[in-house]
């Protein structure tokens, strides 16, 4: 059901329409710059560089991806699969600590994902 929007109103919806496209190119800069600063980083070999007034610091992180079938076919007892529900890395990483599952059972389950965070801090 549709109805007429007073003055206010749409101020508001087209403000927030505003936001969200400066947010989508400001996010896109920033896509943009880290992916700059991580590349330069690379080639100088650097974890921390310091630049002027600012300090930086790439943060190396793996990730691993599960491939849904794999794990079912490794982890068949629907117990665990009760506890899961899908493969969700935090979970899994807690089975393992509790000694639900082994690490061995699910090695072939999975990818590692290697990812780069980027921090820039003022000195």
């Amino acid at each position: 059901m549709k109805r007429s929007v007073n003055k206010v109103e749409d101020n508001k919806v087209r403000r927030y329409y505003q936001l969200k496209q400066k947010q989508k190119e400001i996010e896109q800069e920033l896509s943009e710059l880290r992916g700059e600063i991580i590349q330069h980083c690379a080639e100088l070999d650097l974890s921390e560089l310091e630049v002027g007034s600012y300090k930086v610091k790439i943060v190396s992180q793996e990730r691993k991806e599960f491939d849904e079938s794999k794990l079912y076919a490794a982890l068949p007892d629907p117990d665990v699969w009760r506890l899961l529900s899908k493969p969700d890395t935090s979970k899994i990483a807690g089975l393992i600590k509790l000694n639900v599952i082994s690490e061995d059972t699910i090695k072939d389950t999975f990818s590692v994902k290697h990812l780069f965070l980027l921090q820039v801090d003022k000195k």
